[in-house]
Formats: structure tokens, sequence, C-alpha cells
């Protein structure tokens, strides 16, 4: 099939050898379990166990605010394995920002006890509505992303084309390989599945990038040409959403455009089968397959974990290298984040941990100033001004920067990778990015502040002039009923001299 290209991107080496020739291993089960109540984009979900609750494996422990998540984005947390709920209390949450949040800790008890499940045997026998409340309920999210609830993106309307997202760009990050080499028929069937809930798209297509060739044969062998498999260059980064769009279809998604008002919905391989084992298994979203890999582990490897594991304890299971462990980063070296210790818990966007011992590490040199040689621009995917937008930033010209789409930015880092004066670009535009978003809460609260302030001094003026004119219509009442007490008592008076005449003329 005819494939397009992006604007820039790179080739970079993938150091993808450490744990890609390595089968998926079930992780142990951890003594304690730290599962916070978001790990999605959207709302937050609250308790609904309390502490010493015994729990099973499955078992809904945080759920929407509301009774129905289907229609929300929110989606609700399960327990990952079996034990009691020993607390329910702020905890450190891996997030760049370092802060704590609402967690519910369970004690495991080993045996790793099952709800009751109930599978779907037949499910093109169910509307695409009924499909949709199922996975909403198993509390999908896209794995290989931001966490995006499922649900939202399945609830598209007039899909002509779904995507299948197995272009695994990013170096180190080996877990979606894995996947298609090990599991083929059930990215396959969820693929299917997804499918029919859009509703049965005219399309459907899984993007492999060409140095994965075990992965692409698998896939096409458990396909049996019932959907395309389809190789892709390998060029980083080809697994964002839009610019796999761009390589498969040609199709530019705008600036302030979703993928579904083009008529396509992207899923990645791991959403894939989490569907296909919450559909066919009836089985919750409760572990991932996920990467723990550099030099500061013995064996770096792909791991089925449950969610709520804490990272050192993957860590200990691979084994714990020599040397100190210097940096560990969640994510993928471009653009995942670096975490200030192992005491943070696995969730559902935890793809790959990179644990790196001093060694490993490459000095970054002091920045230099831009020597303005454009190079950051002939790499971005997304076809911005990188300069532009690192100048408007470390100006805190925040008006300009968005004048030159700054939200654009998918914060790739392609820019900062190839700039010769080693400035950090991908920092200024996350640091711009959040100082305008503060700065936009700020203006919300402040307009709400004075359209309160304003309805305030409305209702106060409203209630004077309201008792003014109550005043005012009791006074002329007062006036009105005086004036007829007065003439009432002059007429009686007149009429008492008109009798008093009349008996003296008799």
């Amino acid at each position: 099939m005819k494939l397009w290209q992006f604007h820039g991107g790179l080739k970079l080496n993938g150091h993808k050898s450490l744990s890609s020739e390595s089968q998926i291993t079930p992780a142990n089960i951890p003594p304690l379990l730290v599962l916070p109540l978001l790990q999605h984009i959207g709302e937050p979900t609250e308790a609904v166990v309390k502490v010493g609750d015994k729990v099973l494996k499955g078992q809904v422990i945080g759920h929407c605010r509301e009774k129905d998540c289907s229609f929300l984005m929110s989606t609700p947390i399960h327990a990952s394995s079996s034990g009691t709920v020993v607390a329910i209390e702020n905890c450190p949450v891996p997030h760049p920002s370092g802060l704590t949040a609402p967690c519910i800790v369970i004690e495991t008890d080993g045996e790793d006890k099952w709800i009751e499940r109930t599978p779907i045997a037949d499910y093109s026998t169910l509307s695409p509505t009924q499909l949709l409340y199922h996975i909403a309920k198993a509390g999908i999210v896209g794995l290989g992303g931001a966490g995006f609830p499922a649900h939202i993106k399945l609830s598209s309307k007039s899909i002509e084309t779904l995507i299948i997202n197995g272009a695994e760009c990013e170096p180190y990050i080996t877990c979606d390989d894995r996947l298609m080499r090990e599991y083929p028929h059930d990215i396959i069937a969820g693929a299917q599945i997804i499918s029919h809930v859009l509703g049965g798209t005219q399309r459907c297509v899984i993007a492999v990038e060409n140095n994965k060739p075990e992965a692409y044969q698998a896939l096409s062998e458990a396909a049996e040409g019932q959907l395309e498999v389809v190789l892709v260059p390998t060029r980083y980064p080809t697994g964002g959403e839009r610019q796999l769009i761009q390589i498969l279809t040609g199709k530019e998604v705008g600036r302030t455009e979703l993928p579904a008002a083009r008529g396509i919905v992207v899923h990645n391989v791991i959403t894939a089968r989490a569907v296909y084992r919450a559909v066919q298994y009836g089985r919750p979203l409760v572990s991932r397959v996920m990467t723990v890999t550099g030099k500061g582990v013995e064996k770096p490897q792909n791991l089925e974990v449950r969610f709520g594991t804490l990272m050192r304890f993957l860590i200990d299971q691979c084994g714990r290298g020599k040397a100190r462990i210097e940096r560990l980063i969640m994510g993928g070296p471009m653009m995942g984040f670096a975490l200030p210790n192992e005491e943070f818990p696995i969730i559902k966007t935890t793809n790959c941990l990179i644990v790196s011992p001093a060694d490993e590490i490459e000095k970054t040199p002091e920045p230099m100033p831009c020597i303005r040689c454009g190079a950051c621009a002939q790499v971005c995917p997304v076809n911005l001004l990188p300069q532009q937008l690192y100048w408007y930033a470390k100006a805190k010209d925040f008006n300009k920067a968005q004048d030159y789409h700054i939200f654009d930015c998918i914060d790739c880092g392609c820019c900062a990778h190839v700039c010769p004066s080693h400035i950090p670009l991908v920092s200024y535009y996350r640091y711009a990015k959040a100082e305008i978003r503060a700065s936009s809460q700020e203006h919300k609260q402040a307009e709400i502040a004075k359209q309160r302030h304003e309805f305030r001094t409305f209702r106060l003026e409203r209630n004077k002039n309201e008792r003014k004119e109550k005043l005012q219509k009791m006074k002329e009442t007062s006036n009105a009923s005086k004036e007829a007490a007065i003439k009432a008592a002059l007429e009686r008076t007149k009429a008492k001299k008109e009798q008093v005449a009349s008996n003296e003329q008799k």
C-alpha cells in the first residue's frame, strides 16, 4: 500500500536488544499494592471500599462519581490482586510534579483470587452500545500514551478507518514488540471487537515498524487476510497518533481537530489486547506488559505487572545491579521523565522503566547560546518553529508562544536531541505551557469571582429597590387610608350637622 511521510523526525539508536529477546514473564505478587484513584486523563474515581475490607482480584475499588462511567471521562479502578485494604491515603504517585495523590493500599494474601467474571461468548450478538458499556466497566484506557479512556474514543461516530498502533518508536521500550510476537491472535481479535464497537469500519490497519520483522510475521499469519498488517518506516516519532495517521492515509489532522473528525480512530496494540481479554474472558484491566531495562538491572526483560506494584519490587525481580542507580526514568528517554526514587507504583500508563547506573548516563554539556542554525525546525514532526517558541518561552512572552501554536508541541524531544547548543528546549516548552494553563485557570477564577461580585451587587441593588418600592407602596397605602378616614369623618360630621339642623327646623 502507498505510504506518506511526516515532516522531520529522527533515526535513533534503539537500545532495544537489551530486552527484546526475552519472553514476557509474569511479575511476582508484591506484598503491598498502592493503587492511585486517578490513573487516566479525566475525572478521578472515589474509593468504594474502606480500611479493613477484604477484596478479590478484579473487584471495583474506585468508581466514578456517577453511577455510569460509560459516558464520562473516567474509568473504574480494580484490585489487581486479592487481599485486605490497609489504608486509603495520599501516597507518592509517578508524575513529573512529584506530588502525592489519594491511593488505596492493599496488603496481598498471595492467593491472587479472582472475582466471578462474566465473559461474553459471542460479542457479535451485542450492540455497539452494550459492548461499549462492558469495556467502560473494565477500566480500559489507552495503554500506549496518556491514558485516555478507551470508551470515549470508541463512542465516536462515522468512523471509516481503525488503526492499531504497533509502531513502538521510543528507544529501550520493547513491550509492544514482544506482545505482537507472543499474542498476535489476541491483538487481531481485539481489533475486530473494536471495529464492531465502532459500527463496523471499512478499513482496519495494524501498523508495525520495519525493524520488527518477527512481530510483522506473527501478526500477518494471525490476521489471515481479515485485516491489513502494514510495515511502516522506523523513524521517531512514527508512533505519534497524528504522525501515524499521516503515514498511513496521507491525511493531516488539523491543529484543533481530533482524528475522529477525519473518520479515524487509533488504538495501541496493548489496548486492543486489553479489550479482547475484557470481552472474551471478562477480565478488567488489572495489569499490563511493560519493559524494565537499562544497565542498572542484570536481566532486562518484559513483565506482566499488576498495577500498584512498587518499582523497587520489579527492579529486585530483574536483578539489581551492583552499581548504584543514578537515574530511574518512567517511559522512554525522549518523552519519559525521571523519578526521585523507586517508591512509586506501576500505573496503567507505565510502559517502561529505564534503570541507569552512573556509567550509562552521558554527561549533559552546559547549554550554550542559540546559534539560529534551524536544525530544530528541520526535525520537528509537527512542523513548528521551535527556535521561536524557545525565545518566547524564555522571555515569558506567553501570548506570542500561543500565537506560534505551542500547545501543538507533542514534547517528543526531537528538537532538543539535535540542538548543537544543548539547550533543553522541551523544558522551556513545558514551563511555558504550565504557566499558560495556570494563568488561564487564574483568569477563569477571576472571571468567576467577577461574575459573583457583579451578581451580588445586582442582587443587593435589586433588594434595595424592592424594599424602596415596598416602603413607597406602604406609604401610599397609608396616606390613602388616612385620606379615606378623614373624608369619612368629614362626611359623618356633615351628616350629623344636617341631622341636627333638620331636627331644629321641626
